[in-house]
């Protein structure tokens, strides 16, 4: 037993400790580097540090305020979640690498597209290693011009993060020019029909919660939209035996009055207070994820998050694969059936088992960022190219990041000799 008891923990204090090393933040990184204030306002009012947060290998391409004040000035936030998403590149880079690409140049993944808000591959960006150890950045839409270049780096934390501060943004075709409409302009329930959820927009139209929804969009919504078969599924209440009062609730109970994209949802750890909530704890939702699913949970039954129907900064919907019951309106779950002592002989009398709860669908994957182009590093950069960064870090409060295996091996023998002496 008390074997046992050592290899758990000992499995628990490793796993910590591997979560742990490949941890970093965005925001507490660019904290040190008031340069990039505006910057780092910007990541965090769009919610891309949630989603740059997630990822284990990246590279930021940062602006500095005076850049990133001559961007913000011209265009609405939702416009600006989609120029800097066109700068978080799903590969890392560091000063190094950016001389070593394998013929000069290659098209490196985005952010922005895994979006679907990029059509064909306006979401990559070309990386070309210029004459004279310049290197430049650019759209990789046919005919796209290399409309910013690198200026030095910033910070790296080696195949984790990467953060290059770069001269300008990187325009891609339409990408600031296409109209931004107001949230409370936008026909929600038009959306939610062409998505599948017909049931939904129906019951928020005859109810009238679709103009609550309408007039927090401006300020910020997160709508969760069942789709039509979740309210078939077994189940779900006969919803022509509730109050009117408890129709609304339902469906407020389907929506926050912040703005959560996929990223936030993914990083969310605290409850989350709905349209419905009255109270501590009441009409509240909790989230878990595992890697690119995400899960809501009542307290009845859990639901995934299906699709983004929209992402526009502040409004963003989503559609979930069950119909979300509080269990304010509907009580409880059952408690699952105790699992069956072994016996030498069978019970004289059969006894009925309890039904099994409704099949959940397996998550599947969300969002998922598409591969980035392979990119070989042959030896021999241009002279005179800047190699290394002075402030490449092992170790720091905003990120950590070493060898892993040598780190484990370590730990796992200091461990092993406290607990066995």
């Amino acid at each position: 037993m008390a074997t046992l008891q050592y290899s758990l923990l000992l499995s628990f204090t490793l796993s910590a400790l591997v979560s742990t090393i490949l941890a970093h933040n965005i925001t507490d990184i660019l904290s040190g580097f008031p340069e990039y204030s505006e910057f780092n306002k910007y990541l965090t009012q769009t919610k891309l540090a949630d989603e740059i947060n997630t990822r284990q290998t990246i590279t930021v391409l940062a602006l500095n305020n005076g850049a990133m004040t001559a961007l913000a000035a011209k265009h609405p936030l939702s416009v600006i979640k989609n120029a800097l998403s066109l700068l978080v590149v799903l590969d890392y880079y560091d000063p190094t690498k950016l001389h070593q690409i394998s013929k000069g140049t290659t098209l490196s993944t985005t952010l922005y597209q895994t979006t679907g808000n990029a059509p064909g591959n306006l979401g990559f960006v070309n990386i070309t290693d210029l004459q004279g150890g310049k290197v430049g950045f650019g759209s990789a839409a046919p005919g796209s011009k290399l409309d910013s270049s690198y200026t030095k780096s910033v910070k790296q934390v080696p195949y984790n993060i990467s953060i290059l501060e770069i001269s300008q943004p990187i325009i891609a075709p339409g990408i600031l020019t296409a109209p931004a409409p107001t949230p409370s302009s936008v026909n929600i329930t038009a959306l939610l029909e062409k998505a599948g959820c017909k049931t939904f927009a129906s019951l928020l139209q005859t109810s009238g919660v679709i103009k609550t929804y309408q007039s927090a969009a401006d300020k910020g919504l997160t709508i969760f939209a069942p789709n039509d078969e979740a309210f078939k599924a077994a189940g779900v209440p006969d919803l022509s035996k509730l109050t009117n009062a408890e129709i609304v609730s339902l469906l407020q109970y389907h929506a926050t009055a912040t703005y959560s994209p996929f990223g936030s949802l993914k990083t969310s750890k605290d409850p989350i207070s709905t349209l419905a909530s009255n109270g501590a704890g009441k009409f509240d939702l909790t989230v878990t994820s595992a890697g690119d699913s995400v899960t809501l949970h009542t307290g009845i039954g859990p639901s995934r998050v299906a699709e983004t129907v929209l992402d526009s900064t502040p409004l963003v919907i989503f559609t979930v694969d069950n119909v979300l019951l509080p269990v304010e309106l509907f009580g409880k779950a059952p408690s699952p059936a105790p699992a069956g002592e072994p016996v030498s002989a069978p019970s004289p009398s059969p006894v009925a088992s309890t039904p099994a709860p409704a099949s959940v669908e397996a998550p599947s994957p969300l969002a998922a960022s598409p591969p980035a182009p392979p990119v070989e590093t042959p030896g021999g950069a241009p002279s005179g190219a800047p190699f290394g960064s002075e402030n490449s870090t092992a170790d720091g409060s905003a990120a950590v990041h070493v060898s892993v295996p040598v780190l484990v091996t370590v730990s796992a023998t200091v461990i092993c000799s406290i607990l066995m002496s």
